[in-house]
């Protein structure tokens, strides 16, 4: 049919160019809809990125007020960490202490002697001990690698075995216990008893431990007897005052062989000059009474009689003495050695010392104090004499480390330890033993002021980032973007695509005005007027210090907060508790907080990233009017879809009409030139 028209079949008056220039001016309210969409859709970008930068400042500014706010915030320094270091909770107080490391703690590793590759571990019950705990299995026979992974499944976080090559073409057996501590030690029994024995890993050896018991049958005199008036025993501890020398027999004869090592506890008490006793003046020869006469009831009474003294001098004080190398090692041959020096301290200390590296190869017989002090008394308790090594009857023949605690003075006070973690010392402290030193180690809580200044600097960060975009998006001046040097040529092309967005909006207006009032308004804190801005501790819109350049500068003037990092560490330093009022204080103690720059900017944000709150008020009205377009979208679609579909037909009509016509012509036209011919 010609009047139908038919896609795709080109038109002798260019009908689909027609119908798509027409239709071009009937899309432009629908083109305006789709741009305004695009425009609401920024508009809503723009404010949700206002709202977290919001957001952000409110949460920067509640952490420096809130309860778990940095200035709470403890932390430990050391003098130096290789040897201790240490952790603090919020609860800490603050304080400095002086430590020496004499011993970590450690736990028993053994190591066999190098066996054969394929050396094979028989079948049995092998029973580990760590401590209390015991580790027991049955094992069927295997290599050295089948037993370690039946010992390892088994140890769970006590025990562990590994296979070490020491020498090439060997493999040597090391088991280890996974806990510290001298009460710790590692123990072996049945099946495992034989192996430690066959693999050299122990040796069996007779128990060599003997406690001195401290008693006056074991006290003696060095040349005689006891003097009673400076040598005393009671409870187990025996003291000696000042001058008096006392002699402890160990009962039989003790070899020093090996690691055997005697042990012993002392402490001192220092007298000053006023508890010593001085003579006082001889009383001089006995003079009889002179007698008396009477007569009728009167009685006369002799002079008494007087015998001349000659004047006295008092002696002088002996020469003070101090001398704490009061302990002796004596010999089966007569000779002796003094052990080193003690502590002169109050509280008993302890002291272990190698008796092979005193005694040489002597045989001792007992051990002597003498003291030569005039002003201190010594007492001694707990002397036992043992194998540090022994354990059970076994030694071990190549132990890579032996259990025992760690062992740390404070300020002259002994304390062991189990582990290398000491948390029930000084409250709310952390200490970590790394290594035994003779060096002192200043260990010091204080606040965390790195915490603090990280906080306070996130704070001024926000700060200025949201009084950026609020800037950039009031104000349709270029050199808003321009002053903000920091950004990247693409972020500044992005920025100028939001340069003046908002220029007509007063609340982004009001709130850059009422930031700004907040950040150089004066708070109360207790230090009254030398701390009340944050200009006083170095931060501020110009922070220049004075010499420098104060020439007109427009930035300084938009609102940006500067930081001047000494002035504001030496604020730290010196008026902490100040600044910590500055950001949030509570003035009427009721234990809530209502004073302060951090709480007035948590309180100006709040109604706005609030659920409901401005921001949310913002973009649900834009998504309304996103809606509300995108219905009228669809709308204007339906009826271009029928406008576009009339056109076409209308114009396929008028084609049709117009090759009917030419049809009718042409008829005509051959109808005439018939008729002509005819004739």
């Amino acid at each position: 049919m010609s009047d139908i028209y038919v896609p795709g079949v080109k038109s002798r008056f260019n009908t689909e160019k027609l119908v798509e220039d027409l239709m071009k001016v009937e899309r432009i309210p629908r083109d305006r809809a789709e741009q305004t969409v695009e425009n609401l859709q920024t508009e809503k970008t723009y404010w949700q990125d206002v709202g977290r930068r919001m957001t952000s400042l409110r949460e920067s500014s509640r952490l420096l007020y809130s309860f778990q706010n940095p200035f709470n915030d403890r932390v430990v320094f050391s003098s130096d960490d290789s040897i201790l270091s240490g952790t603090a909770a919020r609860d800490a107080v603050e304080q400095e202490r002086s430590f020496i490391v004499k011993q970590v703690a450690a736990a028993d590793r053994f190591l066999s002697t190098p066996l054969d590759e394929n050396y094979r571990i028989e079948e049995g019950r092998y029973s580990f001990t760590v401590g209390e705990d015991e580790i027991a299995f049955n094992f069927r026979g295997g290599s050295l690698k089948d037993f370690t992974e039946a010992l390892n499944r088994r140890g769970r976080d006590k025990l562990k075995a590994s296979i070490i090559t020491v020498e090439p073409g060997t493999r040597s057996l090391l088991v280890e216990s996974l806990v510290t501590g001298a009460g710790n030690r590692l123990g072996f029994s049945e099946a495992a008893e034989t192996l430690a024995l066959a693999t050299g890993m122990v040796d069996k050896v007779d128990d060599s431990r003997r406690d001195i018991a401290l008693s006056p049958a074991s006290v003696r005199g060095r040349s005689g007897d006891v003097n009673s008036s400076l040598v005393s025993v009671l409870d187990g501890t025996l003291q000696v005052a000042a001058g008096g020398e006392a002699r402890i027999t160990l009962g039989q004869p003790i070899q020093a062989a090996g690691a055997l090592t005697i042990s012993f506890e002392t402490a001192t008490k220092t007298k000053t000059d006023a508890d010593l006793t001085t003579a006082g003046p001889p009383p001089g020869p006995a003079v009889p009474s002179a007698g008396s006469a009477s007569y009728g009831g009167i009685t006369v009474e002799n002079d008494p009689s007087s015998v001349p003294m000659p004047q006295w001098t008092p002696p002088e004080p002996p020469k003070r003495v101090d001398d704490l190398g009061v302990l002796l090692l004596t010999f089966s041959d007569g000779t002796s050695a003094a052990l080193p020096p003690v502590r002169d301290s109050e509280n008993f200390n302890t002291y272990q010392y190698r008796l092979g590296d005193i005694a040489g190869s002597r045989t001792i017989v007992s051990m002597d104090l003498v003291n030569n002090n005039t002003h201190r008394d010594i007492s001694i308790r707990n002397v036992r004499i043992f194998d540090p090594d022994a354990n059970d009857g076994f030694r071990p023949r190549n132990a890579v480390s032996v259990a025992q605690d760690a062992i740390i003075s404070m300020e002259g006070i002994e304390v062991k330890r189990p582990t290398n973690t000491i948390d029930d010392l000084i409250p709310g402290v952390t200490l970590t033993a790394k290594t035994a030193s003779d060096r002192q180690v200043r260990l010091g809580v204080e606040p965390d002021r790195d915490s603090i200044k990280e906080a306070i600097i996130d704070l001024v960060g926000n700060y200025n980032r949201l009084m950026a975009d609020i800037n950039v998006l009031t104000r349709n001046d270029d050199r808003v973007i321009q002053e903000l040097t920091y950004l990247t040529r693409e972020e500044q092309d992005e920025m100028r695509e939001r340069l003046g967005s908002f220029s007509g909006d007063s609340t982004l207006n009001q709130f850059r005005n009422n930031l700004q009032r907040i950040a150089s308004a004066p708070y109360p804190t207790s230090a009254d007027r030398e701390l009340s801005m944050l200009a006083q501790i170095g931060i501020g819109t110009d922070v220049r210090r004075s010499g420098a350049s104060s020439g007109y500068d427009a930035s300084r003037l938009r609102g940006y907060l500067e930081i001047d990092e000494k002035a504001l560490d030496a604020a730290l330093q010196t008026k902490l508790p100040a600044i910590q009022q500055l950001f949030g204080y509570d003035t009427d103690g009721d234990l809530i907080i209502d004073s302060g720059i951090a709480h007035a900017v948590d309180t100006l944000a709040r109604p706005f990233v609030e659920t409901g709150g401005i921001i949310s008020l913002k973009t649900g009205t834009i998504d309304s009017r996103i809606s509300q377009e995108q219905r009228r979208i669809e709308t204007l679609d339906r009826q271009l879809a029928n406008k576009e579909d009339t056109l076409k037909r209308q114009y396929g009509q008028m084609e049709g009409a117009y090759n009917r016509m030419e049809q009718t012509a042409t008829s005509l036209d051959q109808f005439s030139r018939r008729a002509n011919n005819n004739n």
